[in-house]
């Protein structure tokens, strides 16, 4: 089905890629260690987040501008044999999940950039948590935190301008031409006039473990089942999509299948720049529900770390450098905003008569 016409960009298309690039992942960064060309920290990635993004205090220091969101995901069991996870097994399970866009500026325009973000953290009657963060492009541009950092200096936008230099982006991708199949993608979408409408990918490969201990390599995203995009006025609010998202709900739940591909011998779990054959088994392992919206100053959202290493049984990280590095720039981040958080609460009580 072709999709309507979409509201022309705020930005030039090198700005736009650079700026996904830029915001569409989490910080990434290694856990202790210098700041030094061959180890990152945490503390050092986001600092080059917040010099790109502003400092915003109390908010995270990337997809700064979102929504809460609460419902459930109704499991029909294809995937228990390959996850000893309950949340596989055949019933119901309550998660808390989150839209967003990519960048650290709450107050950015809904269009400037072209991807949307859907976190969720699903909560299992043991108190096991899943949580997974997950983006509306199917491949990421760069396979390690190193290169994501080079692209971070490289998209850090001109004082004079706003805007990043077109020529330290241009340097930045010749050298790193795993990006290429990003940069095909980014040029050719423009952004969703809807959350409801997208799909939302995982990017990063995971292991399943079934009940007798065997892994299985696999990628999973969430496919809308929401009817087609409305069409958006030619010039949209800067506001737009947590609207337009209440609208819906308003009209009752939204659904999006989570399918699971399986990966078969040779598929790289390393590297989130390369996708798997499209051949690959693919599972359709139940039904994500949104029933309602909540504002994210004060949602159920607002607390929660999307870092996707909290797993439970039955689900277990690759060998993706990546997923180590996103864990620790998000406690990071989550540490900065919320004792920013804390600090503006004081100040509230103080003022008050």
């Amino acid at each position: 089905m072709d999709r309507p016409a979409r509201p022309p960009f705020a930005l030039a298309r090198w700005a736009l890629i650079v700026a996904a690039v830029a915001g569409a992942a989490a910080a990434f960064g290694y856990v202790g260690g210098g700041l030094d060309p061959h180890r990152l920290t945490a503390q050092g990635l986001v600092d080059r987040l917040q010099l790109n993004g502003g400092l915003h205090p109390g908010f995270r220091r990337n997809h700064a501008k979102g929504v809460c969101v609460i419902g459930h995901f109704d499991s029909n069991g294809n995937a228990a044999r390959y996850s000893k996870a309950a949340l596989f097994a055949p019933g119901r399970t309550p998660l808390v999940g989150r839209f967003a866009i990519p960048g650290g500026n709450p107050h950015a325009p809904d269009f400037g950039v072209p991807i949307r973000s859907l976190a969720l953290s699903l909560t299992q009657a043991d108190g096991q948590q899943w949580r997974t963060g997950m983006n509306s492009m199917p491949v990421f541009p760069v396979a390690t935190p190193q290169a994501f950092y080079q692209q971070l200096q490289a998209g850090r936008p001109d004082p004079a301008t706003g805007k990043p230099d077109p020529a330290k982006q241009a340097a930045f991708f010749a050298a790193h031409p795993e990006t290429a199949a990003f940069r095909t993608w980014a040029k050719s979408h423009n952004p969703s006039p809807s959350y409801a409408t997208e799909t939302y990918y995982g990017l990063n490969a995971f292991y399943f473990v079934d009940a007798a201990g065997a892994r299985h390599a696999v990628r999973w995203r969430v496919a809308a089942d929401n009817g087609s995009e409305r069409a958006a006025p030619a010039t949209p609010p800067e506001d737009y999509l947590e609207g337009e998202l209440q609208q819906r709900l308003a009209q009752g739940p939204l659904r999006w299948r989570l399918l699971v591909t399986l990966a078969e011998a040779g598929d790289p779990t390393a590297d989130a720049t390369r996708v798997w054959p499209q051949d690959r088994v693919e599972i359709d392992a139940g039904t994500v529900v949104i029933e309602r919206s909540e504002a994210q100053d004060h949602g159920a959202c607002r607390d929660i770390n999307y870092d996707p290493l909290i797993l439970p049984a039955g689900i277990a990280a690759s060998d993706d450098p990546l997923l180590p590095a996103r864990s620790s720039a998000y406690a990071e981040s989550y540490r900065r905003r919320t004792a920013e958080q804390a600090v503006g609460a004081a100040h509230a009580r103080e003022r008050a008569p």
